[in-house]
């Protein structure tokens, strides 16, 4: 359940309760989300039984040297920062042809870390009196907008702020021309034509349900508000002040030149994202110097103006569930045993970051790489030497084995060294839904479209009931001129998850009553 610590206007928290996530097409990464949460994580960080210790600096280095020597990232860097000051840590290249170490001023994106800033400007807005947290959304949006649902215009910033607003994770109306830069082409009238079809199933306030659709429309209210694009106000807003000058959406050349490559689980290289319409969710790329001046700042050891409004930002808002977590102004707070640790993590296809702050000890810590391997484990036995690190351990070597013959032979040769291999029952391979599904991935990306239609029928033929499946065949139909193939495959989706709200949106789409920009 969800505890109410204060109750604004329109946070109803009669039988509050956390939605489970449904995966649909549109997930910032395809296995990310699998990982434990952090609020499970966090409650062993939180026992008293614990003998808190920070762990040495040459032990952090020796533990991300061997992490990518494991193949869980081509890079890690690590900014650890108290009164002390500050120690820069890293291991890895940018990428297999770039083979520079990387150091503070490197670029990598960080994902969801933008909800934070996000939440801080929008903070700093109320505190200027600018807006009103309890200002319901639609004050902010176009005049002929009209809503279906009552409820949405029942919506408010703070609902959006606290991922209580109702909305999933995810719009439903995406059709990216390109699937390797989902939100390229995601224009801000899908957004708006979204919330005027959009029906929650629960009153606003009512339930925690994690949004990026809800911070992708603050940084909408941060516009229309400011009069300017989302970047300009970071840029003015955050990063003049803290001297983030290294902190933005459009790449300079010189930041270019220092982009490590974005890779996907299995080491592969990703494209970076652009999501011009829904900034405010996850759009910032940045470098370990900007974010370390990022958390000095929301520590106090940085002086500002903008304290207030990131202290605002750490107010507890509700309780969320029964593990001393809390949820505010973008960040998720554990406050439990005399410890106040702030974090927020992100990740996009090619990226994963993290960022904790360690209220009580003014310690903050910052983990930034080119993979979307998480790294929560990593970042938590670094707060504290007693928590387990968990070793990673590489589970693509099947994927390695067989993606090479789809390429060069086609999926039939390289499904049957598959099964070939399946019967052999070795300890060097992990058999499951997303190697096969990977393998698909990579015969769609290589052109070979009728290979990997060939591909994820078989994932489906050994695995039936995998939705992500489901969504990348019926996909791939569509795109390819397949339109009957691609009605029933999603009729065959929603046998298996009826709620699934693109699957919905596609046959609309298909059968042409559907509009998509």
């Amino acid at each position: 359940m969800l505890k109410l610590i204060w109750k604004p206007k329109n946070l109803n928290t009669k039988n509050i309760r956390i939605l489970p996530y449904t995966k649909t097409v549109h997930t910032m990464s395809e296995n990310f989300l699998k990982f434990i949460t952090p609020c499970a994580l966090f409650i062993a960080l939180l026992n008293p039984a614990r003998a808190s210790g920070q762990i040495s600096v040459d032990s952090i280095s020796n533990i991300i040297k061997n992490e990518v020597a494991h193949k869980r990232s081509k890079s890690i860097i690590v900014g650890i920062v108290d009164a002390n000051g500050r120690h820069i840590l890293s291991a890895g290249v940018l990428s297999d042809k770039d083979r520079r170490l990387p150091d503070g001023d490197t670029e990598y994106e960080i994902g969801s870390i933008t909800k934070v800033v996000t939440g801080i400007m929008i903070a700093d807005m109320s505190l200027k009196k600018q807006l009103q947290l309890t200002d319901p959304l639609l004050k902010f949006l176009p005049a002929e907008l009209n809503p279906v649902s009552s409820r949405v215009r029942e919506i408010t910033l703070l609902n959006l702020l606290t991922h209580t607003s109702g909305f999933p994770r995810f719009p439903d109306n995406s059709y990216p021309k390109d699937l390797e830069n989902p939100y390229a082409d995601y224009t801000r009238k899908q957004l708006y034509d979204y919330v005027a079809r959009f029906q929650p199933a629960q009153e606003p306030g009512s339930s925690f349900q994690y949004s990026n659709t809800g911070y992708s429309l603050l940084g909408q209210v941060l516009s229309k508000v400011s009069g300017k694009d989302y970047e300009s106000l970071v840029k003015e807003q955050i990063c003049a002040p803290l001297k983030m000058n290294s902190t933005v959406i459009t790449l300079t050349p010189a930041l270019k030149k220092n982009m490590a490559i974005g890779h996907n689980a299995y080491g592969k290289p990703v494209a970076n994202w652009d999501m011009p319409a829904v900034a405010g969710n996850g759009a910032l790329r940045s470098n370990v110097n900007d974010m370390l001046n990022f958390v000095e700042a929301n520590l106090g050891l940085l002086k500002s103006d903008l304290y207030p409004a990131m202290e605002l930002s750490h107010v507890k808002q509700l309780r969320k569930g029964n593990d001393n977590a809390f949820i505010t102004l973008g960040w998720t707070l554990f406050d439990d045993n005399g410890k106040q640790i702030l974090l927020k993590d992100g990740a996009t296809a090619g990226y994963s970051s993290l960022v904790a702050i360690d209220k009580k000890n003014k310690r903050g810590i910052v983990v930034l790489t080119n993979s979307l391997n998480q790294v929560k484990d990593i970042a938590y036995h670094m707060l504290d030497s007693s928590y387990p690190l968990i070793p990673y351990q590489y589970k693509w070597a099947l994927l390695d084995t067989i993606n090479p013959i789809a390429r060069q032979k086609g999926a039939d040769v390289a499904i049957a060294r598959y099964e070939q291999l399946k019967t052999l029952k070795s300890s060097d391979f992990v058999f499951d839904e997303y190697v096969l599904g990977a393998a698909g991935d990579e015969l769609r990306k290589a052109g070979k479209w009728a290979d990997a239609i060939k591909m994820y029928r078989f994932n489906l033929k050994e695995y039936p009931k995998s939705i992500e499946t489901y969504e990348k065949l019926a996909d791939l139909l569509a795109r390819t001129g397949k339109k009957k193939m691609a009605l029933a495959t999603y009729q065959q989706l929603l046998s298996i998850d009826p709620q699934n709200p693109h699957a919905h949106w596609m046959l609309k789409h298909l059968k042409g009553k559907a509009v998509i920009n």
